[in-house]
């Protein structure tokens, strides 16, 4: 929805990944109150900046002199994380793309009731009831959007 959304819209996020797929520009606090705003998403902020943002900082940490030598140790062993799909996992990727579709079938359906101009004249409650009922199914189209989303990435990483 981000990515159609044809306004300005001012994102905080950690997932540089989705920052990559979403935005069109990163701003980049420098230090000393000074921002600096870089064209693209995040991976071509560090190609333009040389650097992501917690290297320059431990650049500028590693110019100051330090009062004791600090002691060096041996990086962590990185640990590659294998994940798998559990049935329930993959089941839901098959099965949620029908529920994602009867729920937008029924959400469809009490919209073009609430768009009735004289139903909350009739039967105010019937207008609450509706109106509550399309929140609802909202609420679940979105959640299980977000759902099949998580899913499919999840099914892309371990595909490679």
């Amino acid at each position: 929805m981000l990515a159609d959304y044809p306004g300005t819209v001012i994102l905080v996020s950690h997932d540089r990944d989705f920052l990559d797929r979403v935005v069109d520009g990163v701003i980049v606090a420098e230090g000393e109150g000074h921002w600096q705003e870089y064209a693209g998403g995040y991976t071509d902020m560090v190609r333009q900046r040389g650097a992501g943002v917690t290297a320059r900082a431990a650049a500028e940490a590693a110019s100051t002199p330090v009062a004791r030598p600090r002691e060096v140790s041996a990086p962590a062993p990185v640990q590659v994380n294998r994940r798998k799909m559990t049935f329930k996992d993959k089941h839901a990727l098959e099965t949620l793309p029908a529920t994602m579709a009867k729920l937008q079938a029924e959400a469809a359906a009490l919209a073009t009731r609430l768009a009735d101009a004289g139903l909350y004249a009739r039967d105010p409650a019937a207008f609450d009831k509706t109106t509550q009922a399309l929140a609802s199914k909202q609420a679940a189209l979105a959640a299980a959007e977000e759902e099949w989303l998580r899913l499919e990435m999840l099914r892309e990483e371990i595909d490679g």
